[in-house]
């Protein structure tokens, strides 16, 4: 009882910030689309086997498929459950009742990505269309904080974010879809030739360019916020193509694991810098065939998850007491990891307490870093 008490108070409660948190770095991960029910429950046995979506049964099967859940879900996303599970926290497994949601009632992309970044379901914010977002967004809002100025990069597949997190007002570095980068080693030319010269499968750069570009980035520029957003899950759902959804998620969780590693061999970074991955929305499952789309429609498609690990996250693993978030918290909550308090334009949902080692609801108040 006691523990469940105190995850309500967690969630019910704006929390103090932290005067001695250990994170200096972010990192940012989104799959586009990507289903809890794959994320918690690995394959699902129904798609796997309907041929209309899956050309590969028997493959799918030798390479994802287990009678145990706990396996089936490793053998998906073996980062997630191997390291950020034991390490981290993970929200999302509404079979415990543990439910994350869209707060937008639109439930696609551009909302979704809106929600996240600026903590505000704007209702106007209403479609994919190339349209500069109004609202400002927590990236933006990081980039002009002492010490993080010209330190926060995102990288893309989609060719929208660019007008999602407003490149032109944000002066964030932002690289999405074809863009080329900075030239500044043998590496980085590569990238810009290669991602140049290759086939685009679906309309826009595969999603392993997009983090190839932002790993040797990183390596170059030593940014201390960084997002990556991932897009092939939510191409291949649309597509109908089950396998290479699977194979999609499979390969995101390999680049994470990737990109963690050389995080955590680097004493600039090691120890001080907090992962999260999560989504932009969900899809459908009631009825299978819906696991192809998602939007107002489909009511299935408002349940998305989360992910985090880092130094001042407690080791809880899989939540599986019962409990509510949003997408809108997520930007105070990255803002406060890094002990600033989100503040825009906009009204701004407050954080996820949950996610940080130590909570004090005594005084509902930030400590902020300023200038």
């Amino acid at each position: 009882m006691k523990i469940i008490i105190l995850f309500s108070l967690n969630f019910l409660f704006a929390f103090s910030a932290y005067t001695q948190n250990k994170t200096e770095n972010i990192i940012i991960v989104t799959l586009d689309g990507m289903r809890w029910q794959e994320v918690f429950g690995g394959v699902d046995k129904t798609l796997m086997n309907n041929k209309r979506y899956n050309q590969n049964i028997v493959s799918t099967a030798q390479n994802y498929w287990s009678d145990d859940i706990t396996e089936r879900r490793k053998k998906l996303f073996p980062f997630l459950w191997n390291v950020v599970a034991g390490q981290g926290q993970i929200y999302g497994n509404r079979h415990y009742h543990n439910n994350v949601n869209n707060a937008n009632p639109y439930k696609f992309s551009y909302p979704g990505y809106n929600e996240i970044f600026t903590g505000y379901p704007d209702p106007a914010v209403n479609s994919n269309d190339k349209i500069l977002n109004k609202n400002e967004n927590v990236l933006e809002f990081i980039n002009k904080q002492k010490n993080y100025e010209g330190k926060v990069a995102a990288f893309a597949t989609w060719n929208v974010f660019p007008f999602i997190l407003n490149k032109k007002r944000s002066n964030i570095f932002l690289n999405a879809d074809m863009d080329s980068l900075p030239q500044r080693n043998n590496n980085l030319a590569l990238i810009n030739e290669m991602q140049n010269l290759t086939a685009q499968p679906i309309d826009v750069r595969p999603d392993v360019f997009t983090y190839f570009a932002a790993r040797e980035y990183w390596k170059a520029f030593q940014p201390k916020v960084l997002y990556i957003a991932f897009d092939e899950t939510d191409d291949y759902a649309h597509a109908g193509k089950y396998d290479q959804y699977l194979k999609s998620a499979y390969a995101a969780d390999r680049m994470i694991e990737n990109l963690w590693n050389l995080v955590q061999s680097s004493p600039q970074y090691k120890n001080k810098t907090t992962l999260i991955i999560t989504c932009d929305h969900g899809r459908g499952d009631i009825k299978k065939d819906n696991w192809t789309d998602h939007g107002d429609e489909i009511p299935e498609s408002n349940q998305i998850w989360l992910a985090v690990m880092g130094p001042d996250t407690e080791p809880l693993g899989e939540i599986k007491t019962a409990g509510q978030l949003y997408q809108k918290q997520f930007a105070s909550t990255i803002a406060a990891f890094l002990g600033f308090q989100f503040t825009a334009n906009h009204s701004v949902a407050s954080p996820v307490a949950s996610v940080f080692n130590k909570i004090n609801n005594e005084k509902n108040i930030y400590t902020v870093k300023t200038k």
